[in-house]
């Protein structure tokens, strides 16, 4: 396995200078995001370390370029939208600008993007499954082409009001992955998987890793710290029981989850995801958040 992060967590960045932080700490890849450039909607989004709206073979070159200087690969390009917004328009920008990520990734030599499937938050997940099927054949068709594997991220999106009572993203169980693998059983479809968004889910993270091994294209690293009294309060229904957490901090088995990427013969990378608030205070202190996952995660992939 390659140890990694994704690149959103240094937003203020230049590429070069994410590339350079990454070599000079021993990583030996980064998940770039390429978000529209823009204002984010959400924390996290709209962090565009590659531009990938006009990506000539120029540009790709020059990417090429600091990577080799640099020493650092690609693990994937990321993109995380919500491609079956309710707005029609939307979703077709989301869509074409997700094609545009494909096509910059094939100029590249990356073989996977990282996204999300959608949802709809006030639709049933029959209604969401059926406008899978409408909208996400040209995005396949286009990564079959590409000869790229999209990894689907299984987090809920369920942190907010607006995101009630759905969430933006249908594809969040072993039940819904396999139905997505149904659906699409030739598609160059694989899961980016976190084991985070299992554990507030209540999912055997071990059982869906053994399972689902073969689908496995990448791994986020990040935990997830379950508060008990806030659960008490509100119950699995309410919001903000759950936070996340830098790995080791929260309630995921560590061991447990190598043990099973070791078993089903898992040899990706493995990017640390930072979303942990109480590192965010500086470029400093997440820069520090990174070097601490990577420590504590040396002892896994060495």
């Amino acid at each position: 396995m390659q140890l990694g992060f994704v690149s959103a967590i240094l937003a203020d960045q230049s590429l070069e200078q994410v590339l350079a932080f990454a070599a000079d700490e021993g990583f030996s890849c980064v998940e770039l995001m390429c978000w529209p450039p823009g204002r984010a909607d959400r924390r996290y989004a709209g962090v565009t370390h590659l531009d990938v709206t006009n990506f000539t073979d120029e540009a790709a070159a020059s990417v090429q370029d600091l990577l080799r200087i640099h020493r650092v690969n690609i693990s994937a390009l990321g993109y995380y939208p919500n491609p079956l917004d309710p707005d029609p328009a939307h979703r077709a920008l989301v869509c074409d600008h997700l094609i545009n990520v494909i096509r910059a990734a094939a100029k590249l030599g990356v073989g996977v993007v990282n996204t999300f499937i959608g949802r709809d938050p006030a639709g049933t997940v029959n209604a969401n499954f059926d406008l899978v099927k409408q909208v996400w054949p040209r995005v396949l068709d286009e990564a079959r082409e590409a000869g790229v594997r999209l990894g689907i991220e299984h987090c809920p999106m369920l942190f907010s009001e607006n995101e009630w009572p759905g969430g933006k993203n249908v594809a969040i169980s072993p039940a819904l992955w396999r139905r997505l693998f149904d659906t699409f059983p030739d598609a160059p479809l694989g899961l980016n998987f976190d084991p985070s968004h299992l554990i507030w889910q209540f999912i055997d993270c071990g059982r869906a890793v053994r399972e689902f091994g073969s689908r496995i294209v990448h791994v986020h690293a990040k935990d997830e710290r379950i508060d008990s009294a806030r659960l008490y309060d509100v119950g699995v229904l309410g919001l903000g029981w759950h936070v996340p957490k830098l790995p080791g901090l929260g309630d995921v088995k560590w061991g447990e989850f190598f043990a099973a990427l070791t078993d089903v013969g898992y040899t990706g990378p493995v990017c640390i995801e930072v979303e942990d608030r109480a590192y965010e205070g500086s470029l400093a202190e997440r820069q520090r958040a990174l070097r601490q996952s990577r420590k504590f995660l040396e002892q896994f992939i060495g």
